[in-house]
């Protein structure tokens, strides 16, 4: 069964599921692993997610998946992915985009 991305939203095929790590597990609270709720997301999601946040914003500020889609930081990375199929992209951790906004 196709698994559906929790942040992008865009399907994830059978046939690309054998690869283990592209569809992945995101603790909305990452440092509380074991009481956390989790979601799916494909790969690129996950890893720019934590390339722009860092724990500490994601578990005060970014700890529902809506609250992920709503995020400013988010919106160029999710109009460009949602048009792609790519399942493996480059991902560079910027420390002026991770850097605590007021």
């Amino acid at each position: 069964m196709p698994t559906t991305c929790a942040l992008c939203r865009r399907i994830v095929p059978d046939e690309t599921i054998s690869d283990p790590q592209v569809v992945q597990k995101h603790h909305l609270r990452p440092e509380d692993r074991a009481e956390s709720p989790t979601v799916m997301l494909c790969r690129p999601c996950h890893k720019q997610i934590h390339a722009v946040f860092t724990n500490e914003e994601l578990r005060e500020d970014y700890d529902t998946i809506t609250a992920l889609r709503v995020a400013g930081r988010l919106q160029e990375y999710l109009d460009w992915i949602r048009n792609t199929e790519k399942l493996d992209i480059r991902i560079s951790t910027n420390s002026r985009g991770r850097e605590r906004t007021g």
